[in-house]
């Protein structure tokens, strides 16, 4: 993906809306708009979209995973597993 061909004014996105949009879907690849020459916009895919969430979803959960472990807030497998039991007892009492 080269980047400099996925720059377009808002001029061009005005007047070519149906086209902006079936390009990116198609290519899967971002389109970054500019105002006055400097960017101002991503229009993407929302295939592409949706996944960039999902990732960035996923990196938050393995930071705040980091940060509580560096914290000390963790028990071990053995623990874990002996603490799972112990609710499954109690349930089935």
């Amino acid at each position: 993906m080269k980047l400099s061909q996925s720059i377009k004014p808002i001029s061009y996105l005005k007047q070519n809306t149906a086209e902006a949009v079936r390009e990116v879907s198609e290519s899967h690849n971002p389109m970054i708009i500019t105002q006055n020459g400097e960017a101002k916009a991503v229009l993407v895919d929302i295939s592409e979209y949706e996944q960039t969430q999902e990732t960035l979803a996923l990196l938050k959960m393995l930071a705040q995973s980091k940060a509580s472990y560096l914290n000390g807030d963790h028990k071990s497998a053995k623990e874990a597993f002996s603490d799972i039991r112990k609710q499954i007892k109690a349930r089935n009492s």
